[in-house]
Formats: C-alpha cells, sequence, structure tokens
C-alpha cells in the first residue's frame, strides 16, 4: 500500500524533480519504507511505498522489460498470481516477485481490458512512452484513491489532494456545490470533492490522457438481478466465495492482523482468517469509556474463540478531540460526525504493534442488508402501501426497539420516515436521512445560501442513477444508494484508506471481492433481510465459525462521542478560537448568530440531539478544513491556528 503522484504536461517542457520531491513528501504518512520518482520531457512520477509484497524488490516506478511502460500504483492485486502465471505463458518475462509489475505486463497484453481481470484495490498511473499516454484507474468500489486536477492542459495527479497542492500548480480553493453534498451525504460524490478544480476519480472507472486532453470511462457497473428464489447451492457458494476472499486477501510478505468490533462481520473476517494464517493472528479493536458505544465483551469473545493476540485502543471523549485536527488534515474534507477519530487512533496503535496490514468486516452491511435503514425502508414501504393492514402495528413495534436504542422513536419517526417521500421516489430510502444531515444547512451564511442558489444535490443524484436503477427492488435500490453515497466516499475514505494510512497501516476487506458482491446482488432480498433478522443468509453461514452470542446479536452502528468530546465541561480553545464570531467571519461560511444560539445549547446541555451533532461536528471539521487547506495556501492569519501537537493516546494490550 502506497502513495502515488505524477505530472503530465501538453507541452514537451519537462517535469522538475523538486516538483516531484514535494508532492512525495506530502504522501511520505502512506509509504514510509521507500520513496522514487522519474522525471521525462512530458511526464514525471513519483511514488512512496509501503513494502508488503515482493519487499526487496517492488521498488516504484516500476517498468517492462525496455522501461517505455512505467507504473506508479497504490493497492493490492490479489489475483497477481494466477495473472502473473497467464502473462509468463504468453512470452513476458518478470523481474520482480511483486504484485505491480502484474500491470505493466498486462497492460501491454490486455490494454485497459486488463482492469476486468483484476481482482483487487488499487489506483495507479500508468505512462506510456509508446504512445506519449497515461492511464489512470481506479479499484471498482472505490477502495482507493485517486484525484486529479486538470490545468491549462497539464494533468496533475496523486493518491491523495494535498499532493496536488504541493506541486505549487492547483490552488487551494472552496468548492461550495462539493460543501453542499458533503452537508447532504456525508461526503462529495466522485467525480467532485470539496475543492474547486480537484476531482476523484470515480470508482469503477479509468481514464486516458494525451496531448492535453483527458477522456474517462467506466469498466464496471453496480448491477442487482436480484433472482425470484434461493437456489439449494447459494448456502455452499456463500462458504467457498468467503473462504475464497479471506485467503486471497492473506497473500502477503508479512504478518496480516485483523480489526475485531465484535460484530459478526469482523469476527466472521477475524476467524477465517485465524484458520487459515500462517502466523498466530494478531487483532485490534477500539473500546469507549461510554457504555452506548463499547462492545468489548464481544470482542474478548471473539478473540478468545479464535486465540489471537488481541490489542485495545480504549477511546474517550478527550482523546477524539485531542486528535481531530489531524484526522481533518489527513481526511482533507469536512466531517459530520467524529467516527473517524477512534479509528485513526487504531491504526496507530496497530503500527505501534508491528502490524501495517489489516482485514475488516467493511462492506457486509451494504451487501447483505444489515443497516437499520433497510429495516426502516421496509417497514415505511409496507406501511405506505398497505395502511389498512393489521400486520402494520406488529411491524412498528418489532422495529421500535431498533429506534429506541438509538432516540428515533415518537415525532421523529413520523416526520422522517412515513412522510419522506413515496416508494415510487427513486430516493425513497435515503430521504430521512438525507433530509436529517440537510439539517446543518440552516447554519449557512447568506453569501453561500446565494452562492449555491436553486443548486439540488437531490435532483442531481436522481439525474446520475443507473438506466436500469427503476427495474430494481426499493431495497436493492437502497443498497446502490448507500454503496455510491456513503461506502465509498465516506466509510471507504474518511472512515478508511485516510485515518488507516495515516499511520500507513492498510486495509483490506473480503466482503469487498467483487465476486461476493455479484453473488449477493443476485441473491433475493429476504435471503439477505428476512422479516427483521438482517444479513440472514450471512447468519447461516456462519453458525459453525463464530459464537452464538455474536451470530444473534443484533446489528450495533458503530459510533464515537460527538459533541461530548469538545465539552470536558467547556469547549477546547482551538475549537472556541475556530467557531467564534471572529473565526466564522473569517471563512463566511457559516451564520455566526445562528451558530452562536447552538453553542450556548451544546454548553446548557439542551442541544438538539444527532441533529446538531451533526450540525456542531460540520461546523468545526469545516472550519478546520478550510484552516489547514485554504488559509494554508494565503499568508498566515494571526489567532486561527489550531492545536497540531498529537500527544500518545494511552492503550492497553491483552497478549497471550
Amino acid at each position: 500500500m502506497c502513495g502515488l503522484a505524477g505530472i503530465a504536461r501538453r507541452e514537451p517542457r519537462g517535469v522538475a524533480v523538486e516538483t516531484l520531491d514535494r508532492m512525495a513528501a506530502a504522501l511520505r504518512h502512506r509509504g514510509p519504507d521507500g520513496m522514487g520518482r522519474w522525471a521525462g520531457a512530458r511526464v514525471g512520477l513519483a511514488h512512496v511505498r509501503l513494502s508488503i509484497i515482493d519487499v526487496a524488490g517492488g521498488a516504484q516506478p516500476l517498468g517492462n522489460e525496455d522501461g517505455r511502460v512505467l507504473v506508479v500504483y497504490n493497492g493490492e492485486i490479489y489475483n497477481y498470481v494466477e495473472l502473473r502465471a497467464d502473462l509468463e505463458r504468453r512470452g513476458h518475462r518478470f523481474r520482480t516477485r511483486s504484485d505491480t509489475e502484474v500491470l505493466v505486463h498486462g497492460y501491454e497484453e490486455w490494454g485497459t481490458a486488463l482492469l476486468e481481470r483484476l481482482n483487487g484495490q488499487f489506483a495507479f498511473a500508468l505512462y506510456d512512452g509508446r504512445t506519449e499516454t497515461v492511464f489512470l484507474a481506479r479499484d471498482r468500489f472505490g477502495v482507493r484513491p485517486l484525484f486529479y486536477s486538470e490545468q491549462n492542459g497539464d494533468l496533475l495527479f496523486g493518491s491523495e489532494i494535498k499532493a496536488l497542492f504541493a506541486s505549487g500548480e492547483v490552488p487551494a480553493a472552496p468548492d461550495l456545490q462539493g460543501l453542499d453534498e458533503v452537508f447532504t451525504f456525508w461526503a462529495a460524490r466522485p467525480p467532485r470533492t470539496v475543492f474547486e478544480g480537484v476531482k476523484s476519480l470515480e470508482p469503477g472507472s479509468f481514464a486516458v490522457w494525451r496531448d492535453g486532453r483527458l477522456r474517462v470511462q467506466r469498466y464496471y457497473t453496480l448491477d442487482y438481478p436480484e433472482a425470484t428464489q434461493e437456489s439449494s447451492d447459494d448456502l455452499g457458494q456463500l462458504d467457498e466465495l468467503l473462504q475464497s476472499a479471506v485467503r486471497l486477501r492473506l497473500r502477503a510478505d508479512v504478518p496480516v492482523g485483523g480489526y475485531l468490533s465484535g460484530g459478526l462481520d469482523s469476527s466472521i473476517t477475524c476467524a477465517l482468517a485465524g484458520a487459515m494464517s500462517p502466523h498466530q493472528l494478531r487483532t485490534f479493536s477500539v473500546t469507549f469509556a461510554d457504555p452506548r458505544f463499547d462492545e468489548r465483551n464481544f470482542q474478548r469473545l471473539v478473540a478468545d474463540a479464535v486465540k489471537s493476540r488481541h490489542a485495545v485502543q480504549g477511546i474517550g471523549p478527550a482523546d477524539v478531540a485531542r486528535v481531530f485536527p489531524e484526522v481533518v488534515r489527513h481526511t482533507e474534507t469536512p466531517l459530520v460526525r467524529t467516527a473517524p477519530a477512534p479509528m485513526f487512533l487504531l491504526s496507530r496503535l496497530t503500527r505501534q504493534q508491528g502490524i501495517k496490514v489489516v482485514l475488516t468486516g467493511e462492506g457486509s452491511d451494504e451487501l447483505f442488508l444489515g443497516y437499520d435503514l433497510f429495516k426502516e425502508t421496509a417497514v415505511r414501504e409496507f406501511c405506505l402501501r398497505q395502511p389498512g393492514s393489521r400486520r402494520r402495528p406488529r411491524l412498528l413495534e418489532r422495529l421500535y426497539p431498533y429506534l429506541d436504542a438509538r432516540g428515533r422513536r415518537g415525532e421523529f419517526w413520523h416526520r422522517f420516515f412515513l412522510d419522506a417521500g413515496q416508494p415510487g421516489d427513486p430516493l425513497f430510502s435515503h430521504l430521512p436521512r438525507f433530509r436529517l444531515t440537510a439539517h446543518i444547512k440552516e447554519f449557512y451564511g447568506a453569501d453561500v445560501r446565494a452562492a449555491l442558489g436553486r443548486t439540488d444535490p437531490l435532483e442531481e443524484l436522481r439525474d446520475s442513477l443507473p438506466g436500469n436503477f427503476a427495474s430494481w427492488s426499493t431495497l436493492n435500490r437502497a443498497a446502490y444508494l448507500e454503496m455510491v453515497t456513503l461506502l465509498s466516499p465516506y466509510l471507504l475514505s474518511s472512515q478508511g484508506d485516510r485515518v488507516s494510512l495515516a499511520h500507513a497501516v492498510e486495509g483490506r476487506f473480503p466482503f469487498l471481492d467483487h465476486r461476493l458482491f455479484e453473488f449477493a446482488a443476485r441473491l433475493p432480498t429476504r435471503s439477505k433481510l428476512r422479516g427483521l433478522r438482517e444479513k440472514d443468509i450471512l447468519r447461516r453461514c456462519a453458525r459453525d465459525v463464530v459464537p452464538p452470542a455474536v451470530l444473534e446479536r443484533p446489528k450495533q452502528p458503530y459510533r464515537a462521542p460527538d459533541i461530548p468530546a469538545f465539552f470536558a465541561p467547556d469547549l477546547v480553545p482551538y475549537a472556541r478560537e475556530l467557531v467564534d464570531e471572529r473565526g466564522l467571519k473569517h471563512t463566511g461560511l457559516f451564520d455566526a448568530r445562528s451558530v452562536a444560539g447552538m453553542l450556548r445549547r451544546c454548553e446548557a446541555g439542551t442541544a438538539a440531539g444527532f441533529r446538531e451533532n451533526q450540525a456542531f461536528v460540520a461546523i468545526l471539521s469545516t472550519q478546520l478544513w478550510y484552516q489547514q487547506f485554504i488559509d494554508a495556501a494565503r499568508p498566515s492569519v494571526a489567532g486561527l491556528a489550531p492545536q497540531s501537537h498529537v500527544p500518545a493516546a494511552e492503550h492497553v494490550v491483552v497478549t497471550r
């Protein structure tokens, strides 16, 4: 796992090595094990390396036999062994044992069709000196990031946006529509970002640059060809796919650990990995001082069952506030939750314990309908389509415990669920969440409101939906929306790649093996959500894999302290400086009077639940983001600097 950066010039005026070095330095946290660069008349490539496969021989940029095709690459190609054997049979000669070299020879053999053969998580840039083209590509689900900016016909690209800014050729300016999407979906939707003139290559897409022109094309699309009934061999096929996905993701020349939340998905992943790994499995968990968020009992149960060597990162509210500025710097975007902060601390602990690769259960909820959102969607649809049914009260009574656990019963239910659109609306499943998050926009300043005008991110999302979207069931539409609005741009990014690679830890996601996704997409939705029992087929498959207490426990959403993290009991100093009247007027994004009213409610402990928790975190993180990226590109502004020191967090290590 690594970081890449590069420049392609429309005119052959050269790429300065010093520029490439600055871009690479901005990414050094992603790849502390090595650094390489190559500069030519039109194209320059830079790379920082986290050595996992072929530790001694996989340095980049890496070329073909005559050096006319070069690649810089971030990620893993899990089926590289099989692809290499195929390419060798076709006459290609390999100089290393790395998966990286498969990309070079695979491109020579198959061109852009190479992408369809890859099983992996990747972003790469390949320079073909024979045709003076640059080929950019990103994996199917957007596990690994790739950003780019076109400047007067030149193309600049990198694993993180800060590398583009480090070039000195890309200006840092807010994209208000990108910010508006964050305050609707929790993240800007690719290709848009929160920076003007900076784009994110969409998941499942590639781009070809030549002579100053860039052409973007999709090579993979999500589809849900739902079967009418579950077949007799589906359970066995799911077991085989899970085994294969985990086995492939254990391929490494370093030990592979696991993140263990105590939920079903990470427990399955760690149990399978523990049985297959040549090493004693190392597992890592976060625990919370607040019992509402804590899952330590289930984590210990699974760690004992798989006989792992287990380490725990304890999280208190002060820990979240202490690292939050650093988290925003790494995520490069405003956040509406503090949830990435504990993951930032967990990855640091993981690296301190000598592990730089971990398996996680991410993606399972989207594939097997694990979130409460899917239950709520099913019940809302039934209640609206059959308002007089005798089953309606029983369904609501069964759903209420889920709502009660999150403080979402009563008025919230009626206002945001039963009244949030009709089943015919393509966004029916997600309108309650989108409208709840949009409460943040009530704090916009007048200039922001005027600049956004009639911009409507919901209409843009509706317009972007695939042509066959209407033919899918309501629950599969919901699954698609969850994949494209939350999984890739937020969960795999701000809560995934960006905070794990901040400490040079690579996450691997067996549930996001594309074969497993395609299997799950073909299943009848009732095989996944049976009544209000989520992940039904996955639970059946895991009966002999995880402890019964974990197998039967309901989904517990991962959460972290929000407003309480910043009031102990007074607002932490850096936050007070950023959200006071002076700080807010400096950025001009939020109305100081409205924010002051919310702060008074926060200090009094009367903030309006989930909505104002989101709003406070969003406003504070936006102020931090503006300071760290927009102000950083301008002369310093006295008195607005946040605390950047991140002291070592306490942790407890349990060993066997």
